[in-house]
């Protein structure tokens, strides 16, 4: 009987992924960080004594990579002998394994591909794609483009690649603001908002790198814009900065990709400090804990629009109470046999079971540690 099924090997693999070209945004300008020249992906593939099997992902940008495989390493083989449909009690006990390292950050953020890969393995054995089993409210999601609008790209290529996603039927476009100069953002936000029309969809992500006056300055000229919203104009941690400014502001105001757990962004929910959440399952912990985050959002009346990793975030948007969106980008894209697809404007639920995503012969070239716990 499928439930009787027990979890036989839990595999895990770490893979380097370069980009072809370095990204920049606000982070580097301001001297915080690198540009970023690769994502580093922990992918866990769970089997069962039943020859099932689920694979789930989650992901480092610059640093804490390596770091992540060595958790997940540490407390996996708890998983095996165990039914691998009682993926909340597991990942108590994986979390709770690790606890004297904490309940968010890195530790929750390694766990979160083993959590994924349950989920995964569940909705295959149901058949159903992932967001099937959840239970969606609509078989597509309106999509926005990010990687297209860099600051470390030329305005001209922005401008075009703007132009060019829309074409290929993504619903909206995303640029990064927060340049030392305010009157870069400037001339970028309004050569884009000409280039796509008064009509199209826009957003600006500040990338944390904005003071509170400075927030509420920009805020107030960018409202002429009609934005769908403005992205992590402070720190990621400031909850009343982040208050005040949606208070102030007509223009709706994002943030939330940045948090690592749950109660970090109950406490943006409580505050009532942003219109749109963005969490991102591998960052909180997988999705049972975004699962969680979603119920406390949709009760606030928050908008959704997770962050990155849309081959995951993609069901648990369609599973959202509330119209949202879902990030599109294909840097993953070499790591997948399978693409989405986008039209008119929104991402389509694919039909395979569970994330519907199988790993490419380049993933397994790319990677650079593995190890299988249990029985292979």
């Amino acid at each position: 009987m499928p439930g009787q099924d027990r979890i036989r090997s839990v595999e895990l693999s770490s893979v380097v992924l370069p980009l072809s070209t370095p990204i920049s945004d606000a982070k580097v300008l301001t001297g915080r960080q690198r540009p970023m020249t690769e994502v580093v992906l922990l992918f866990a593939e769970i089997r069962t004594e039943q020859g099932l099997e689920g694979i789930g992902f989650s992901y480092s940008k610059r640093g804490g990579g390596p770091a992540q495989y060595a958790h997940a390493k540490e407390v996996a083989d708890l998983l095996i002998g165990e039914d691998p449909s009682d993926i909340p009690r597991l990942y108590e006990r994986l979390l709770w394994a690790g606890a004297s390292v904490g309940r968010s950050g890195l530790a929750t953020q390694a766990l979160a591909a083993l959590d994924i890969s349950l989920w995964d393995l569940k909705a295959k054995r149901a058949g159903l794609p992932l967001a099937k089993l959840l239970g969606p409210y609509r078989d597509s999601v309106r999509t926005y483009n990010t990687s297209g609008g860099f600051l470390n790209a030329p305005l001209e290529e922005v401008t075009r690649n703007a132009v060019r996603s829309l074409e290929a039927g993504i619903g909206g476009i995303k640029i990064k603001v927060g340049h030392p100069d305010p009157a870069v953002d400037r001339a970028r936000v309004t050569a884009v908002r000409e280039a796509i029309g008064e009509d199209a969809p826009l957003m600006v992500d500040a990338n944390q790198q904005w003071d509170r006056p400075t927030a509420l300055r920009m805020g107030r000229w960018l409202e002429q814009f009609d934005l769908v919203w403005i992205e992590e104009p402070l720190d990621a941690y400031d909850v009343e900065g982040h208050r005040q400014l949606a208070d102030a502001l007509d223009t709706p105001i994002a943030t939330g990709e940045m948090l690592a757990s749950v109660a970090e962004h109950a406490r943006l929910i409580d505050a009532r400090a942003c219109d749109i959440i963005q969490p991102d399952a591998p960052r909180v912990g997988g999705i049972t804990q975004f699962l969680r985050l979603a119920t406390l959002a949709d009760h606030a009346g928050l908008q959704l629009a997770p962050h990155f990793a849309m081959e995951i975030h993609l069901h648990l948007a369609a599973a959202y109470p509330r119209e949202p969106w879902v990030e599109h980008f294909d840097w993953l894209d070499p790591l997948f046999e399978e693409r989405l697809e986008t039209r008119d404007g929104r991402m389509l639920v694919p039909d395979r079971p569970g994330l519907g995503i199988t790993l490419s012969q380049r993933c397994r070239a790319l990677t650079r540690e593995s190890v299988v716990l249990g029985r292979s």
